[in-house]
Protein backbone atom coordinates (compact mmCIF):
# COMPACT_ATOMS: atom_id res chain seq x y z
CA UNK A 1 0.00 0.00 0.00
CA UNK A 2 1.30 3.36 -1.06
CA UNK A 3 2.09 5.62 1.96
CA UNK A 4 0.10 8.70 2.94
CA UNK A 5 2.73 10.87 2.48
CA UNK A 6 3.03 10.15 -1.42
CA UNK A 7 0.75 11.84 -3.50
CA UNK A 8 0.37 14.11 -6.16
CA UNK A 9 1.65 17.74 -6.16
CA UNK A 10 1.32 20.86 -8.07
CA UNK A 11 4.50 23.46 -8.54
CA UNK A 12 2.36 26.90 -10.04
CA UNK A 13 0.32 25.26 -13.34
CA UNK A 14 2.56 22.11 -13.74
CA UNK A 15 1.07 19.25 -11.96
CA UNK A 16 2.97 16.42 -10.52
CA UNK A 17 2.44 12.79 -10.83
CA UNK A 18 3.64 12.35 -6.94
CA UNK A 19 5.94 14.53 -4.82
CA UNK A 20 8.61 12.78 -4.87
CA UNK A 21 11.93 14.40 -6.63
CA UNK A 22 15.42 13.61 -7.88
CA UNK A 23 17.58 16.30 -7.15
CA UNK A 24 20.02 17.94 -8.86
CA UNK A 25 23.49 16.56 -8.37
CA UNK A 26 26.87 17.83 -10.19
CA UNK A 27 28.13 15.10 -12.21
CA UNK A 28 25.60 12.40 -11.27
CA UNK A 29 22.31 13.84 -12.51
CA UNK A 30 23.27 13.64 -16.60
CA UNK A 31 20.34 13.75 -18.68
CA UNK A 32 20.39 9.62 -19.24
CA UNK A 33 20.68 9.21 -15.24
CA UNK A 34 17.23 11.64 -15.46
CA UNK A 35 15.77 9.52 -17.69
CA UNK A 36 16.23 6.25 -15.46
CA UNK A 37 14.97 7.77 -12.73
CA UNK A 38 11.68 8.69 -14.20
CA UNK A 39 11.42 5.88 -15.16
CA UNK A 40 11.64 4.22 -12.14
CA UNK A 41 8.67 6.39 -11.02
CA UNK A 42 10.26 10.10 -9.65
CA UNK A 43 7.53 12.75 -10.18
CA UNK A 44 9.60 15.52 -11.32
CA UNK A 45 13.00 15.60 -12.06
CA UNK A 46 16.07 18.28 -12.07
CA UNK A 47 18.92 19.10 -14.42
CA UNK A 48 22.76 19.93 -12.68
CA UNK A 49 23.05 23.18 -12.07
CA UNK A 50 23.59 25.60 -15.40
CA UNK A 51 25.46 28.75 -15.08
CA UNK A 52 22.86 32.38 -15.96
CA UNK A 53 25.92 33.77 -17.53
CA UNK A 54 27.26 30.27 -19.31
CA UNK A 55 23.66 30.33 -20.67
CA UNK A 56 23.82 33.94 -21.50
CA UNK A 57 26.99 33.12 -23.40
CA UNK A 58 26.36 29.66 -24.66
CA UNK A 59 29.07 28.09 -24.07
CA UNK A 60 29.71 24.41 -24.75
CA UNK A 61 29.18 22.74 -21.55
CA UNK A 62 25.83 24.37 -20.90
CA UNK A 63 24.70 23.89 -23.92
CA UNK A 64 25.32 19.81 -22.32
CA UNK A 65 23.63 20.80 -19.32
CA UNK A 66 20.54 21.62 -21.16
CA UNK A 67 20.27 18.35 -23.37
CA UNK A 68 17.25 16.37 -21.94
CA UNK A 69 15.25 12.65 -22.95
CA UNK A 70 13.12 12.37 -20.02
CA UNK A 71 9.12 12.82 -20.19
CA UNK A 72 7.91 16.24 -18.50
CA UNK A 73 7.35 17.45 -16.59
CA UNK A 74 10.79 18.40 -15.74
CA UNK A 75 12.87 21.21 -14.40
CA UNK A 76 16.14 23.17 -14.98
CA UNK A 77 18.31 24.68 -12.14
CA UNK A 78 20.34 27.52 -12.77
CA UNK A 79 22.56 29.57 -10.58
CA UNK A 80 23.74 32.86 -10.32
CA UNK A 81 23.60 36.18 -8.38
CA UNK A 82 22.74 38.96 -10.78
CA UNK A 83 19.21 39.50 -11.32
CA UNK A 84 19.56 40.82 -14.88
CA UNK A 85 21.60 37.28 -16.06
CA UNK A 86 19.22 35.58 -14.38
CA UNK A 87 16.22 36.88 -16.25
CA UNK A 88 17.70 36.67 -19.25
CA UNK A 89 18.82 33.17 -18.85
CA UNK A 90 15.11 32.36 -18.19
CA UNK A 91 14.42 33.91 -21.18
CA UNK A 92 16.42 31.45 -23.36
CA UNK A 93 14.70 29.75 -25.87
CA UNK A 94 16.73 26.57 -25.28
CA UNK A 95 14.86 26.09 -22.00
CA UNK A 96 11.64 26.14 -24.03
CA UNK A 97 11.94 21.61 -23.05
CA UNK A 98 11.74 22.23 -19.37
CA UNK A 99 8.55 22.82 -17.45
CA UNK A 100 9.89 24.52 -14.22
CA UNK A 101 12.88 26.82 -13.58
CA UNK A 102 14.92 26.31 -10.24
CA UNK A 103 17.26 28.33 -8.78
CA UNK A 104 20.01 27.10 -6.61
CA UNK A 105 20.49 28.87 -3.61
CA UNK A 106 21.85 26.06 -1.73
CA UNK A 107 25.65 24.74 -3.45
CA UNK A 108 28.46 24.69 -1.09
CA UNK A 109 30.99 24.35 -3.27
CA UNK A 110 33.84 27.00 -3.25
CA UNK A 111 34.03 27.76 -6.64
CA UNK A 112 30.24 28.63 -6.49
CA UNK A 113 29.82 30.72 -3.24
CA UNK A 114 33.47 32.87 -3.78
CA UNK A 115 31.42 34.48 -6.70
CA UNK A 116 28.57 34.92 -4.29
CA UNK A 117 26.33 32.07 -5.83
CA UNK A 118 24.50 29.31 -4.70
CA UNK A 119 24.17 29.17 -0.36
CA UNK A 120 26.55 32.29 -0.36
CA UNK A 121 22.88 34.30 -1.62
CA UNK A 122 21.52 32.86 1.92
CA UNK A 123 23.57 35.92 3.19
CA UNK A 124 21.44 38.65 1.69
CA UNK A 125 17.56 37.59 1.53
CA UNK A 126 16.70 40.84 -0.41
CA UNK A 127 19.03 39.87 -3.43
CA UNK A 128 16.83 36.53 -2.92
CA UNK A 129 14.08 37.95 -3.71
CA UNK A 130 15.21 40.74 -6.31
CA UNK A 131 16.98 37.06 -8.23
CA UNK A 132 13.16 35.29 -8.01
CA UNK A 133 11.46 38.25 -9.44
CA UNK A 134 14.27 38.80 -12.41
CA UNK A 135 13.52 34.81 -13.25
CA UNK A 136 9.71 34.84 -12.78
CA UNK A 137 9.99 37.69 -15.56
CA UNK A 138 11.92 35.87 -17.56
CA UNK A 139 9.98 32.79 -17.19
CA UNK A 140 7.16 34.58 -18.75
CA UNK A 141 4.99 31.93 -17.03
CA UNK A 142 6.27 28.76 -16.03
CA UNK A 143 6.83 28.39 -12.01
CA UNK A 144 10.26 29.12 -10.85
CA UNK A 145 11.58 27.40 -7.74
CA UNK A 146 14.11 27.92 -5.29
CA UNK A 147 16.88 24.87 -3.26
CA UNK A 148 17.92 26.54 -0.26
CA UNK A 149 20.16 25.66 2.85
CA UNK A 150 19.61 26.59 6.28
CA UNK A 151 21.90 29.15 6.12
CA UNK A 152 25.35 29.69 5.73
CA UNK A 153 27.21 29.96 8.72
CA UNK A 154 26.77 26.77 11.35
CA UNK A 155 24.34 27.85 13.83
CA UNK A 156 23.22 30.54 11.78
CA UNK A 157 19.78 30.21 10.38
CA UNK A 158 18.59 32.47 7.73
CA UNK A 159 16.34 30.39 6.28
CA UNK A 160 13.06 31.77 7.19
CA UNK A 161 14.12 35.04 5.94
CA UNK A 162 15.17 33.47 2.51
CA UNK A 163 12.52 31.16 1.95
CA UNK A 164 10.14 34.30 2.88
CA UNK A 165 11.86 36.26 0.70
CA UNK A 166 12.14 34.14 -1.96
CA UNK A 167 7.94 33.64 -1.77
CA UNK A 168 7.78 37.18 -2.10
CA UNK A 169 9.72 37.68 -5.24
CA UNK A 170 6.93 34.64 -6.83
CA UNK A 171 8.99 31.10 -6.03
CA UNK A 172 5.90 28.85 -6.30
CA UNK A 173 8.06 26.11 -4.49
CA UNK A 174 10.85 26.03 -2.13
CA UNK A 175 12.90 22.93 -1.09
CA UNK A 176 15.03 22.86 1.57
CA UNK A 177 18.58 20.61 2.19
CA UNK A 178 19.00 20.84 6.23
CA UNK A 179 22.23 21.54 6.56
CA UNK A 180 24.20 24.61 6.29
CA UNK A 181 26.89 25.73 4.09
CA UNK A 182 29.72 24.88 6.47
CA UNK A 183 28.49 21.15 6.47
CA UNK A 184 28.57 20.28 3.14
CA UNK A 185 27.15 17.31 3.21
CA UNK A 186 28.19 15.65 6.39
CA UNK A 187 26.50 14.97 9.26
CA UNK A 188 22.59 14.67 10.25
CA UNK A 189 20.28 16.61 8.52
CA UNK A 190 18.19 19.01 10.82
CA UNK A 191 14.68 18.99 9.34
CA UNK A 192 13.44 21.28 12.13
CA UNK A 193 13.64 24.76 10.02
CA UNK A 194 11.82 22.87 7.80
CA UNK A 195 8.89 22.32 10.04
CA UNK A 196 8.74 26.19 10.57
CA UNK A 197 9.02 27.52 7.18
CA UNK A 198 6.10 25.05 6.01
CA UNK A 199 4.21 27.10 8.58
CA UNK A 200 5.06 30.05 7.69
CA UNK A 201 4.91 29.90 3.65
CA UNK A 202 1.93 29.47 1.72
CA UNK A 203 3.72 27.83 -1.39
CA UNK A 204 4.88 24.15 -1.33
CA UNK A 205 7.89 23.17 0.80
CA UNK A 206 10.25 20.31 -0.07
CA UNK A 207 12.59 18.14 2.56
CA UNK A 208 15.86 17.29 1.26
CA UNK A 209 18.44 15.26 3.37
CA UNK A 210 19.05 11.84 4.73
CA UNK A 211 15.85 10.51 2.79
CA UNK A 212 16.98 7.11 1.62
CA UNK A 213 14.05 4.63 2.33
CA UNK A 214 10.18 4.51 3.13
CA UNK A 215 11.02 4.53 6.61
CA UNK A 216 13.32 7.20 6.50
CA UNK A 217 11.00 9.81 4.35
CA UNK A 218 8.25 8.92 6.62
CA UNK A 219 9.90 10.48 9.83
CA UNK A 220 10.94 13.64 7.58
CA UNK A 221 7.09 13.57 6.76
CA UNK A 222 5.87 13.47 10.08
CA UNK A 223 8.62 16.31 11.73
CA UNK A 224 7.87 18.86 9.03
CA UNK A 225 4.62 18.28 7.26
CA UNK A 226 6.49 18.74 3.67
CA UNK A 227 4.74 18.73 0.29
CA UNK A 228 6.90 16.71 -1.25
CA UNK A 229 10.32 14.99 -0.99
CA UNK A 230 13.91 15.64 -3.06
CA UNK A 231 15.74 12.22 -2.98
CA UNK A 232 19.21 13.32 -3.12
CA UNK A 233 22.38 11.21 -2.34
CA UNK A 234 19.91 8.23 -1.82
CA UNK A 235 19.48 7.80 -5.38
CA UNK A 236 22.71 7.53 -6.37
CA UNK A 237 23.25 3.75 -7.91
CA UNK A 238 19.61 3.13 -6.63
CA UNK A 239 17.36 5.19 -9.07
CA UNK A 240 14.66 2.08 -8.02
CA UNK A 241 14.27 4.03 -4.90
CA UNK A 242 11.85 5.79 -6.46
CA UNK A 243 9.59 2.60 -7.32
CA UNK A 244 10.04 1.88 -3.68
CA UNK A 245 8.78 5.17 -2.58
CA UNK A 246 5.64 5.00 -4.55
CA UNK A 247 4.78 1.56 -3.96
CA UNK A 248 5.52 -0.03 -7.26
CA UNK A 249 7.73 -3.17 -6.27
CA UNK A 250 9.65 -5.39 -8.53
CA UNK A 251 12.88 -6.81 -9.39
CA UNK A 252 15.63 -5.58 -11.75
CA UNK A 253 19.12 -6.60 -13.00
CA UNK A 254 21.72 -3.98 -11.50
CA UNK A 255 23.91 -4.67 -15.05
CA UNK A 256 20.49 -4.24 -17.13
CA UNK A 257 20.29 -0.51 -15.59
CA UNK A 258 24.22 0.27 -16.49
CA UNK A 259 24.11 -0.79 -19.83
CA UNK A 260 20.62 0.98 -20.84
CA UNK A 261 22.49 4.03 -18.60
CA UNK A 262 25.70 3.85 -21.23
CA UNK A 263 23.51 3.23 -24.23
CA UNK A 264 21.46 6.47 -23.13
CA UNK A 265 24.69 8.40 -22.84
CA UNK A 266 25.36 7.43 -26.82
CA UNK A 267 23.03 9.68 -27.64
CA UNK A 268 25.29 12.84 -26.68
CA UNK A 269 29.26 11.60 -24.99
CA UNK A 270 32.01 9.66 -27.09
CA UNK A 271 33.36 7.00 -25.98
CA UNK A 272 36.10 8.56 -23.69
CA UNK A 273 33.26 10.65 -22.24
CA UNK A 274 30.99 8.18 -21.27
CA UNK A 275 33.90 5.98 -19.78
CA UNK A 276 34.94 9.08 -17.44
CA UNK A 277 31.38 9.79 -16.42
CA UNK A 278 30.42 6.04 -15.60
CA UNK A 279 33.77 5.17 -13.35
CA UNK A 280 31.77 7.74 -10.83
CA UNK A 281 28.70 6.10 -10.98
CA UNK A 282 29.82 2.61 -11.03
CA UNK A 283 30.89 3.29 -7.61
CA UNK A 284 27.53 3.97 -6.41
CA UNK A 285 25.97 1.23 -8.44
CA UNK A 286 28.60 -0.77 -6.51
CA UNK A 287 26.41 -0.07 -3.30
CA UNK A 288 24.04 -2.66 -4.27
CA UNK A 289 26.82 -5.26 -4.15
CA UNK A 290 29.26 -7.60 -2.29
CA UNK A 291 31.83 -6.36 -4.26
CA UNK A 292 32.27 -2.67 -4.02
CA UNK A 293 35.53 -2.33 -3.07
CA UNK A 294 36.76 -4.64 -5.57
CA UNK A 295 34.78 -2.25 -8.33
CA UNK A 296 36.16 0.80 -6.73
CA UNK A 297 39.80 -0.51 -7.28
CA UNK A 298 38.88 -1.88 -10.98
CA UNK A 299 37.60 1.51 -12.13
CA UNK A 300 40.75 2.96 -12.26
CA UNK A 301 41.20 0.71 -15.05
CA UNK A 302 38.48 1.97 -17.02
CA UNK A 303 39.95 3.40 -20.13
CA UNK A 304 37.70 2.90 -23.06
CA UNK A 305 33.93 1.26 -23.41
CA UNK A 306 35.81 -2.10 -23.72
CA UNK A 307 37.26 -2.07 -20.20
CA UNK A 308 34.05 -0.37 -18.73
CA UNK A 309 31.89 -3.32 -20.26
CA UNK A 310 34.76 -5.81 -18.76
CA UNK A 311 34.14 -4.09 -14.94
CA UNK A 312 30.30 -3.83 -15.51
CA UNK A 313 29.91 -7.92 -16.50
CA UNK A 314 32.36 -8.95 -13.80
CA UNK A 315 30.31 -7.65 -11.08
CA UNK A 316 26.79 -6.42 -11.46
CA UNK A 317 25.23 -9.40 -12.98
CA UNK A 318 23.27 -9.29 -9.38
CA UNK A 319 19.37 -8.75 -9.26
CA UNK A 320 17.80 -6.40 -6.95
CA UNK A 321 14.43 -6.74 -5.34
CA UNK A 322 12.45 -3.76 -4.70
Amino acid sequence: MISEYIKPLKIGNVQLKNNIIAAPIAGFSDFAYRKICRDFGAGLTVTELTSAKGLFYQSKGTTELLYSIEDSPKAIQIFGAEPTFIERACEDERLAPFDIIDINMGCPMKKIVNNNEGSALMKNPSLIEEIVKAAVRGAKGKPVTVKMRLGYNMGEPTVLECAQAAQDGGASMIAIHGRYREQMYAGEADHSYTALVKEKLSIPVIANGDITNLPSLEKVAKETNADGFMIGRGMLGNPWIFAQLTDNHGEVNIKDVIYEHISLLKQLYNDIRISNVMKGQLCYYAKNIRHGKQVRMATSSIKDLYSLYRVVDEFFDVNIIY
